[in-house]
């Protein structure tokens, strides 16, 4: 460990450490508050809160580290405070695992309950808030209350039916993760210049005994576990997905669609986005979660949407998710991966809300330095984005899912451990993924050749529309061109600067599609259309202008969003030489035109808005 850690520990609690007589490497005495402000705490082995009265509160994302190698040893009827903003209302859940656990003055980890929820008063003070009566569904931020009915844990299980109903009792494990709503309304109350509560994004205290050492996670096979991070540092997600051998080495994130005020399970629209660390010395990759509709019983129905973009390699204080296990046994979370790292999208640490307070992030280069338990040499990681295509389809004119296939060196053709990301849903109305050992995979790596073909699958319970184009293409130049391959047909279809629709009848359809990057039929006239139509979108005047130099019959002429959505769509345009088409009303972004000529040959292109 570094001597910037240990010289940091002097400079903010000296005068509070007794460690003769205590046995603990950090002693806190009765009457005592140890405060740290915006800096990290190391403490080798354990912490003693000796008394209700010991007092460690960490403030504007200041962090304790510890190093112990064994199990929780922390003792002591003291608090550890830390705060954590929640990101829903009342209506919304998010994913919680909780840093701190009961006071007990024995050592090791202690079970956790709401009650240990406070609502914020001053720097150091916070309120007690009794929990809501079980059929009161509704938590308030002020006053601050808590509806228990939403607390709820999933241990190694895979259905919804499985969840269990936690309430206010105390007795989530350390490492147990848990469901909560928000509340409504609104608190006033700031501190160090962040409202507890200005709509939507309730501020919580966590205050309790801190967790600490190696924690034991069950998991089985196919069986999902709602864990998190259960300490109060950020953790390095990655280290502990690599760690955790007893899992496919994916973490699943829930998103939900914010603007749903409602209870009842029919009116969700939610689902899981997926994280990977991918390539050695990455930051990994995430897949944003595909909004789905539920039924009574919990299970997905229709797309509806689609969640944002987080950045997941450090998992900040509090943050919640679900892991896959592929062994009946556990996996641990250990102090070694344990680290120093600020929330915020910069620093690659999200708790599932976009920050306005970091500006964009480099993406070239390595990363600082970091403190961490470990002692790894983070300088070495790089912040390139993995070499990677991302692919969108709009499913049914509704949701959007979006696939990941990423190029990494170390992988193969089949599936690999905490690289590739099997998808989470397995029972929707219409979806598509990459096909891995006739599984369903929303994140695929593999080592690049561009003579490679990638199946593609779709499933759908009715007939369905699906309409693919490629998102975007990151950090990777190995090929020009991307297609969709329809083997029945023997047909190639541009989806690089175009996007391919196509509907399928009910069933499931593994084997005609596939993803390459060269068209091996004849282009003909095809080639032929492409070099006649020049497009081009000239933001100055606000316009969308095509050329047809050849004067070919041109039948349509279709704008869409880059999910393929249209926009607008112009038919009979005949055998103009130019068209100019007014685009000042559009928001800026990524747009796709689409040409077809009556003699049915079809035309894509790309281009960029700026108004």
């Amino acid at each position: 460990m570094s001597s910037k850690i240990l010289n940091r520990l002097s400079l903010f609690i000296a005068g509070f450490l007794f460690q003769s007589y205590a046995n603990a490497q950090l002693f806190v005495s009765p009457n005592t508050n140890v405060f740290v402000n915006n800096e990290v705490v190391f403490v080798k082995q354990e912490v003693e809160l000796n008394a209700a009265s010991s007092n460690f509160y960490l403030r504007k994302d200041a962090q304790l580290l510890q190093g112990t190698a064994a199990a929780g040893a922390n003792k002591g009827l003291g608090n550890l405070s830390v705060f954590q903003e929640g990101s829903t209302n009342n209506f919304q859940f998010n994913y919680w695992c909780s840093p701190v656990g009961g006071n007990l003055a024995s050592a090791g980890n202690a079970p956790f309950g709401i009650t240990q929820l406070r609502d914020i008063v001053d720097l150091t003070n916070s309120a007690t808030s009794t929990p809501l009566a079980m059929n009161n569904y509704n938590g308030t931020a002020s006053p601050f209350a808590i509806a228990p009915y939403w607390i709820n844990k999933l241990v190694a299980t895979g259905g919804y039916a499985d969840w269990v109903q936690v309430g206010s009792s105390s007795n989530l494990n350390a490492g147990e993760g848990f469901t909560m709503k928000g509340t409504s309304g609104t608190n006033l109350i700031t501190v160090n210049g962040v409202q507890n509560n200005p709509g939507s994004a309730q501020r919580y205290d966590f205050r309790g005994k801190p967790n600490d050492g190696t924690i034991s996670i069950p998991v089985g096979i196919e069986q999902f576990t709602l864990t998190g991070n259960p300490y109060p540092s950020a953790i390095d997600l990655s280290a502990f997905l690599v760690g955790a051998t007893n899992s496919t080495g994916i973490a699943y994130f829930w998103e939900q669609d914010k603007t749903v005020n409602s209870h009842y399970i029919a009116d969700y629209k939610g689902g899981y986005g997926a994280f990977s660390p991918g390539a050695p010395g990455s930051n990994g990759l995430y897949v944003p979660a595909t909004f789905y509709s539920y039924d009574g019983s919990g299970n997905e129905g229709t797309a509806t949407g689609t969640g944002g973009t987080y950045e997941r390699r450090f998992c900040p204080i509090g943050q919640g998710f679900l892991i896959d296990g592929n062994a009946i046994g556990t996996v641990e979370m250990k102090n070694s991966y344990r680290v120093f790292v600020k929330e915020g999208a910069t620093n690659y640490s999200q708790f599932e809300k976009n920050s306005n307070q970091y500006k964009t992030k480099n993406t070239s280069g390595y990363m600082s330095p970091i403190q961490s338990v470990s002692g790894y040499d983070y300088s070495k990681v790089s912040i390139a984005p993995t070499p990677q295509i991302r692919f969108n389809t709009l499913l049914n004119n509704e949701g959007v899912r979006q696939l990941a296939l990423a190029f990494i060196p170390e992988a193969t053709d089949g599936v690999d451990r905490a690289m590739d990301a099997m998808s989470s849903s397995d029972d929707s109305a219409a979806d598509v993924y990459f096909v891995l050992e006739d599984s369903e995979f929303v994140i695929n790596a593999l080592k690049f050749d561009i003579d490679k073909s990638i199946p593609i699958g779709f499933r759908n319970t009715g007939e369905a529309n699906y309409k693919i184009t490629v998102k975007e293409i990151l950090n990777f130049t190995g090929a020009s061109n991307v297609y969709i391959h329809d083997k029945v047909k023997d047909l190639f279809y541009d989806i690089k600067n175009s996007f391919h629709e196509l509907t399928l009848p009910s069933g499931v359809n593994n084997k005609q599609y596939e993803i390459t990057f060269k068209n091996k039929a004849s282009l003909g006239l095809e080639e032929k259309a492409i070099q006649n139509f020049v497009v081009y979108q000239n933001n100055t005047e606000k316009s969308l202008t095509i050329s047809n130099s050849l004067l070919m019959d041109l039948a349509t002429c279709s704008l869409y969003d880059v999910a393929g959505k249209i926009i607008f769509s112009k038919k009979d345009l005949g055998t103009d030489a130019s068209y100019k088409f007014p685009t000042s009303g559009l928001s800026d972004g990524i747009y796709i035109v689409k040409l077809a000529t009556k003699d049915k040959i079809e035309v894509g292109k790309k281009i960029i808005i700026k108004n």
